[in-house]
């Protein structure tokens, strides 16, 4: 399966979202910044888990809500932005450090910090169609 900018998926279940963002992660290399967007329970983290897959990562992958990032051996940085109200915040606790760290980076809530994201960055839109059913673009 090829993804490009204007592919879109859709899942029935958190195994299909996880097997999708395992596709999805074959394309990734290391330091890119992937902008997770959703409204809350869309499955971003479900999308997260998929990703650490592919990655070869088997802890348990959580949200990062009250941490701001966890950090997978240097090979993922996931991030929960969602209690920051500014970039500023972001640079002042250190986490704009990890986009150039060299392990792909996860970003929940990224328009909270936009001002501080580097330049091209990867968005993932998931979108909650009912029915335990998931959209997802790339």
């Amino acid at each position: 399966m090829v993804y490009n900018r204007s592919m879109e998926v859709i899942t029935r279940s958190p195994e299909e979202t996880i097997a999708a963002a395992e596709n999805y992660a074959r394309t990734l290399k290391s330091g890119d910044v992937v902008l997770l967007n959703g409204d809350m329970g869309a499955g971003k983290t479900v999308f997260a888990k998929g990703v650490a897959k592919a990655l070869g990562i088997t802890d348990e992958i959580l949200s990062p809500t009250y941490a701001y990032m966890n950090d997978y051996d240097g090979r993922l940085y996931h991030y929960d932005c969602y209690r920051l109200s500014y970039g500023e915040q972001a640079v002042n606790l250190g986490l704009t450090d990890y986009f150039y760290a060299g392990g792909v980076c996860l970003i929940e809530w990224a328009e909270n910090i936009s001002s501080v994201l580097p330049e091209n960055c990867k968005t993932v839109t998931i979108e909650d169609i009912g029915e335990g059913k998931r959209r997802i673009t790339f």
